[in-house]
């Protein structure tokens, strides 16, 4: 449907609706939905309880199931089968970045590094944007018991730490949606727009605020 788009990436902070986004454009496009393995890390619960000291081997976790999944993304996009994915690896590394210590975070880069060069890079990538008053109120909503425990210092620092990565970003084309003003409880983002910007968007940066 989309002339030359087989890989859509969707991004953003904890809370700011990727998931939700990734499984209406999937239907919508006809497409393969890639969720990322977040859920299946048995050290996450651990994680956010006691953060130093389960941060490196959760993220290594989560950089060795990230890492397997983009290979399959890169090998299927051979095949030009549309595929919608809810984040890319440099996810991990933004993340990574927030909760290692800076010898741990040097070992993490190196195989980090090796890893991302094989990773999949979207035709189109989807930056999702929201304040963190609503970030925080959509993690309450959800009710997901361990996020519970998630302060708004740390979101603050999530939402700044990929504000900052994505203001460089140029491995892909990048469309920014605002959904902040957006209440996902009664309303959700218009498919055919998005569509729409998506065709727009084929190089640089645009931004779409629905």
């Amino acid at each position: 449907m989309l002339d030359r788009i087989h890989h859509i990436a969707i991004e953003g902070p904890i809370g700011v609706g990727k998931s939700r986004l990734a499984r209406a454009l999937a239907s919508r496009l006809g497409a393969r939905l890639v969720l990322e393995p977040a859920k299946s890390n048995p050290l996450l619960e651990k994680f956010y309880s006691d953060m130093p000291k389960y941060a490196l081997a959760a993220q290594l976790v989560f950089l060795v199931s990230r890492y397997q999944q983009q290979c399959e993304l890169s090998r299927g996009h051979l095949l030009r089968s549309t595929v919608i994915s809810d984040y890319i690896l440099a996810k991990d590394k933004i993340f990574a970045g927030l909760t290692l210590n800076e010898d741990e975070f040097k070992l993490y880069t190196q195989v980090y590094e090796v890893m991302a060069a094989r990773a999949a890079k979207p035709d189109i990538l989807l930056l999702l944007r929201a304040d963190v008053d609503t970030l925080m109120e959509r993690v309450r909503k959800r009710g997901i018991h361990y996020e519970a425990q998630l302060t708004r210092d740390y979101m603050e620092t999530v939402t700044a730490q990929y504000e900052q990565y994505f203001r460089s970003y140029q491995d892909s084309p990048l469309l920014v949606v605002e959904t902040g003003s957006l209440d996902y409880s009664k309303e959700s983002i218009d498919l055919d727009e998005l569509v729409a910007e998506i065709e727009q968007t084929r190089s640089g940066r645009r931004v779409y605020a629905p």
